[in-house]
């Protein structure tokens, strides 16, 4: 009896193997999404419901849907490992440390099953009901509970992050969207020598800010080629698994800090906005926007971010000879303010070239 029942089990086992994939049910099970409805966007997933769609009509444009699909997916990695980083409706309001009505936890919970079954489907079973015997690649299906992956994710979001932030650590303004940095400058704490003592106060800094403590705006200042900007791409680097993430902005993008505060105030990593060789001119109307940021505007600075800044300049604002001679009543006043943006920053930390046997070391 033993025996038998070992028999049975090994037999129904390969009943299942041999089953064909009910590729109807699948393919109304991803239309079927609802919180998760924004994967439709992502190129990756519509590839991979044209496939299945093709596959369940038995249609002979089967193999190139197959294959774009494959193209596609390759490009993000061999697996679906990356949609639990789906930015949701869901995902947002669990960011705010707010929680979702009955109904909607209930949804949440179905499609993570139906993205489970997704993570699944296997590139034999596809090939097996394509009939196509030539060669066409494969993708790996690892065992992933989508259910408590994405719970963890939920707990540890000030880690993990959501959307784009979940997959990149640097970023610059493109127009009003930010666009991840594909290949960030990789350079380590490790990897740099000297200047131990100014690196110091920018790690401890940020240290501070990844703590949920009062942080300060650092300006970094002194000679070129010294390590300024490398020292805050690698501070960057060494923090991003504590959950901090760089966006990058030119000097003519500061009009727009408002709206890149209102947008990252709500989220809960950890925002270093990083301005490299930064100057201005005495009438550049980019000056005021920085300003209020620094001293605090009507709408405050975010206790996520912090501003980090790089110069050449121990003050920001280039003067001339003919611009101190001006007609302007109170000239003075306007002088003052101008040259005093640099201490609105709350650190100013000093690059200086080095002597010579330093340098050599």
């Amino acid at each position: 009896r033993g025996r038998f029942s070992v028999y049975r089990r090994v037999f129904r086992r390969g009943l299942e193997r041999g089953r064909a994939m009910n590729w109807k049910d699948m393919v109304q099970k991803i239309h079927s999404l609802v919180v998760f409805r924004s994967i439709w966007d992502d190129e990756v997933f519509q590839k991979f419901a044209a496939m299945l769609q093709a596959v369940w009509d038995g249609a002979e444009k089967a193999v190139d849907t197959y294959a774009a699909f494959v193209a596609a997916l390759y490009q993000r990695g061999d697996n679906w490992h990356y949609i639990l980083c789906d930015e949701n409706f869901y995902m947002l309001l669990r960011a705010e440390g707010k929680q979702a009505a009955p109904v909607v936890e209930q949804a949440v919970q179905h499609e993570l099953r139906v993205l489970d079954e997704i993570a699944q489907v296997t590139s034999e079973s596809v090939q097996r009901d394509i009939r196509f015997s030539g060669f066409l690649p494969q993708w790996n299906t690892t065992p992933l509970h989508f259910g408590s992956v994405y719970r963890d994710r939920l707990a540890n979001i000030e880690i993990h992050g959501y959307g784009i932030f979940a997959q990149y650590r640097a970023f610059v303004l493109k127009g009003e969207e930010i666009v991840p940095i594909q290949s960030p400058d990789p350079i380590r704490l490790s990897e740099m020598s000297g200047y131990e003592a100014q690196r110091a106060q920018v790690i401890d800094n940020t240290k501070a800010l990844l703590l949920g403590r009062p942080a300060s705006n650092i300006l970094l200042y002194g000679d070129a080629g010294t390590g300024k900007s490398s020292t805050v791409k690698a501070v960057v680097n060494e923090f991003a698994g504590k959950g901090l993430r760089m966006i990058e902005l030119k000097k003519k993008q500061l009009y727009q800090l408002p709206m890149l505060l209102d947008r990252l105030s709500k989220n809960p990593l950890k925002f270093i906005l990083f301005i490299d060789d930064l100057s201005f001119d005495r009438d550049d109307g980019d000056f005021a926007a920085l300003k209020a940021i620094l001293e605090g505007s009507a709408s405050g600075r975010p206790q996520n971010l912090v501003v980090y800044a790089t110069s050449n300049r121990r003050h920001l604002v280039r003067e001339t000879a003919s611009a101190r001679a001006g007609d302007e009543i109170h000239l003075s006043d306007t002088i003052q303010e101008q040259m005093s943006l640099s201490d609105r920053f709350g650190i100013l930390i000093t690059f200086l070239r080095p002597e010579k046997d330093v340098y050599l070391e």
